[in-house]
């Protein structure tokens, strides 16, 4: 799984027990998968359809740096499954586990559309192609 994105736990971040708020780290999710997914497809249009049991391990404290990490499952026709663990940067203790996100990609009607991707793609080898 590769780690993308790092998040510096502030006090806006956390709830009444002082921890990390679980809806504030499920946006995050949520955003970095978007992320992820529009990079790989080159479109902007996409959009969550699913996330599967949402497994929270441990939590996350005010000062603490996590680390998000996604990586694809599934290739579908119009869609990406990703896998996702966010985890603490310096201990690498697990605080969420997400083992199935469904993103979908989408036309400018709104509606799915294929995406004709059947691999993982990195930006700078899509710029080392174009330059030959």
């Amino acid at each position: 799984m590769r780690f993308h994105t790092r998040k510096w736990i502030k006090p806006e971040d956390l709830n009444p027990n002082q921890t990390l708020f679980g809806g504030k780290l499920l946006a995050w999710i949520d955003e970095e998968a978007a992320l992820y997914v529009t990079i790989q497809l080159e479109n902007k249009r996409v959009v969550t359809k699913y996330m599967n049991e949402i497994n929270f391990v441990s939590s996350a404290e005010q000062g603490d740096i996590i680390e998000i990490g996604i990586e694809v499952v599934k290739f579908g026709k119009t869609s990406l499954t990703l896998a996702c663990e966010v985890r603490n940067k310096m201990t690498r203790k697990t605080i969420i586990k997400i083992d199935k996100i469904i993103m979908v990609n989408l036309g400018e009607d709104g509606k799915p559309i294929p995406h004709g991707k059947t691999k993982i793609e990195f930006v700078k080898d899509r710029l080392n192609s174009s330059k030959s």
